[in-house]
């Protein structure tokens, strides 16, 4: 059981007035706030610990090598990966995706091949496939979602064939909070002899995730998402699939041996990881995956889905307001409009109350044409919010009305 009181306590974001107002914090799926125990590892490497890591025989430099490399193991840990070697520090997911694009894609991928998208897609896992279609001419095909925002599985399976060679998809939707059946997309996919790439942004701060008992192909996902800093992120790989991948970026650190003539590449993963990285970003990571580990990413998931359950109840008792995406199986993320006020109107409304909530398209453009709708208010919530937040919510939903209707 979640002590939540303990928690938020831990949270130095939380503690503070908006406007004169208690903060209520629901932006979470944008970016989550950090705990001391990340800010404390992070302010601790700069001032004792800081040099660069690998080249230097000094102390500092061994010893933010040790935190470093450790920070990957944590990330491997946490992922269940098999190797450390899996494990490649980028900035986000957003720049894994572009990693798999580039390198595994661009000499992969032939024209008249296809890559399977859905249309619940972020721009993250659109964007980069239209650039490798473009340059490559491979088909970039779109599984259609259903109604309630569930993906239509019927269709999926129907747009798998022998031209498939990449299934790319949300574990959970950041705008809808579905939830996709990955193991049975992964099955499907290779049981057309496709690889499949899980976005995992929005998944790992709410859901356990093992890599191995998935059984997808890449995994993807963002430091700042789970309490960690910004700037970091990971991308999982089958160690083989990396190996017969060519480097993403030419410098230091990635090479083994550099002549004018030709150059080799280092060992995994730092055949990846050119230039100087984000020492301090993947310590920070590390410090946050000890704190949600700590805690229990089952304990989590039960501890928001009942918060998910009482907030759905309470805005339903809101006059004209309509949620967006009513999927069985959905992570802690509500969007909604009303009838009476556009998502950024109601946004600055709810910024006045202290309510920090997101309001557009959520990077997420061709979802919201798929349902008709110019944007979104999303209220996304983490283990530390509360029931009462969701009720300060409401209240400040029945102010938008009072102003607009």
């Amino acid at each position: 059981m979640i002590d939540v009181n303990r928690i938020r306590a831990d949270f130095p974001g939380l503690a503070q007035t908006v406007h004169g107002k208690p903060l209520v914090f629901l932006d979470n799926a944008a970016s989550a706030q950090k705990p001391r125990a990340v800010i404390d590892a992070v302010a601790h490497h700069y001032a004792h610990d800081y040099a660069n890591v690998h080249r230097g025989v000094h102390q500092l430099a061994e010893r933010a090598t040790d935190a470093y490399e450790g920070a990957r193991e944590k990330v491997r840990a946490f992922l269940g990966a098999a190797s450390t070697r899996e494990i490649v520090f980028v900035r986000g997911t957003t720049e894994a995706i572009n990693l798999v694009a580039h390198s595994w894609g661009r000499h992969a991928l032939r024209a008249g091949d296809e890559v399977l998208i859905t249309e619940m897609e972020h721009h993250a896992n659109i964007v980069p496939w239209q650039l490798m279609a473009e340059e490559i001419g491979f088909t970039l095909r779109v599984a259609p979602i259903l109604d309630d925002g569930r993906l239509d599985m019927e269709a999926f399976a129907a747009l798998l064939n022998e031209r498939t060679r990449l299934v790319a998809v949300a574990h959970m939707s950041n705008v809808l909070g579905t939830v996709n059946p990955v193991q049975e997309i992964v099955d499907m996919a290779h049981a057309h002899g496709a690889l499949c790439l899980v976005d995992g942004a929005q998944s790992v701060s709410h859901l356990p995730v093992n890599v191995q008992e998935l059984g997808c192909d890449f995994y993807a996902f963002s430091g700042h998402k789970l309490f960690g800093p910004t700037g970091i992120g990971v991308l999982w790989a089958r160690e083989a699939l990396l190996e017969a991948m060519p480097p993403y970026q030419g410098g230091g650190e990635m090479i083994r041996e550099v002549s004018f003539q030709r150059s080799t590449w280092a060992d995994l993963p730092y055949k990846f990881e050119a230039g100087t990285p984000h020492i301090v970003g993947a310590i920070g990571l590390g410090a946050a995956i000890d704190y949600v580990t700590a805690i229990g990413l089952q304990a989590i998931a039960e501890y928001e889905h009942g918060l998910l359950e009482y907030a759905t109840e309470a805005l339903e008792s809101v006059p004209g307001l309509t949620l967006v995406g009513r999927a069985p199986h959905k992570g802690a993320v509500l969007s909604f409009v009303m009838d009476c006020a556009h998502p950024h109107d109601i946004g600055t409304i709810l910024d006045g109350e202290g309510v920090a909530v997101r309001a557009g398209h959520h990077c997420a453009m061709p979802l919201m044409e798929r349902l008709g709708l110019p944007a979104t208010t999303r209220a996304s919530f983490a283990f530390y919010n509360t029931r009462e937040e969701a009720d300060a919510l409401v209240a400040a939903l029945y102010k938008v009305r009072e102003i607009f209707a």
